[in-house]
């Protein structure tokens, strides 16, 4: 494979983790560059382009489960907070919280790939979920109820991950959606991006999965090269997202990134259709 194609899996790598865990959508912002500018399916193919934009997500997931590893297994009781008698947030909680969009997205999924997968519908998809994160900020309780994951009740999370639903529709940001949907319900920006990170983890995995499984037969091993580089990059700017955007949310909450989706949908608007 070409050093050029290479850089291009590199770049859409770095698209991917620094874009997956904030609220900008990390599906829209791949399909943008990669519409407007590298056109990796010249070389994959469609089915295949689309499957690494998939797959390079998990990249990003392994990096959730790097940072966020005490936490998880705790989650499945496997491991014991230092400081803490007792954690009530356990894997009922995620279970409980994927069940929306993991039915939806298995039910749409072909309809997914198949129409949702343009510049036009990243525009839609940035513009409302902006609204939607507006709305959040300026309507969400001033004394968030609820300020670490053991405060978060089965109900919660079964109401967040309704509203996760939304981002099935590429440019929406299932970040985005779900501390929307949970700084409605009483959480605190820091506590639903924390909720949004472990969640990420059993509903990417599945994504990808059935993707893998739906279109083995077009991927190539030609193409394993560009399969490993964006993983990579994936992973690694993952890391540092993360880490940027723990800190920066509980600061500067939503505005911000609804700010930036608006003006990148006004801008895209005008490339795509003057």
């Amino acid at each position: 494979m070409e050093i050029m194609e290479l850089l291009k899996a590199l770049l859409l790598g770095f698209v991917e983790g620094m874009t997956e865990f904030a609220p900008v959508s990390s599906t829209g912002h791949m399909i943008i560059f990669d519409d407007l500018w590298l056109k990796t399916d010249e070389f994959l193919g469609g089915p295949s382009a689309n499957t690494f934009k998939i797959v390079i997500q998990l990249g990003s997931i392994l990096a959730v489960v790097f940072v966020m590893w005490k936490r998880i297994l705790s989650i499945v009781g496997l491991y014991k907070l230092e400081g803490q008698a007792q954690t009530t947030f356990n894997v009922l909680h995620v279970i409980v919280g994927i069940i929306p969009a993991g039915i939806l997205g298995v039910l749409l999924e072909d309809f997914i790939d198949d129409h949702l997968f343009s510049i036009e519908t990243v525009i839609v998809g940035l513009l409302v979920g902006a609204i939607l994160m507006i709305i959040a900020d300026k309507m969400g309780p001033k004394q968030p109820s609820v300020t670490t994951l053991d405060d978060i009740t089965y109900t919660k999370a079964f109401k967040i991950g309704a509203i996760q639903c939304l981002s099935l529709w590429p440019g929406f940001s299932r970040s985005g959606a779900t501390i929307s949907g949970g700084v409605l319900l009483g959480l605190d920006h820091k506590t639903a991006a924390d909720f949004t990170f472990i969640m990420a983890v059993p509903i990417m995995m599945g994504a990808s999965g059935l993707s893998l499984i739906k279109n083995w037969d077009a991927i190539s091993m030609d193409h394993l090269s560009f399969y490993v580089v964006g993983f990579i990059s994936a992973f690694v700017f993952a890391l540092i997202s993360i880490k940027f955007f723990l800190q920066l949310i509980s600061r500067i909450k939503l505005m911000p990134f609804a700010i930036y989706r608006i003006i990148l949908a006004i801008v895209l608007a005008v490339i795509v259709f003057l």
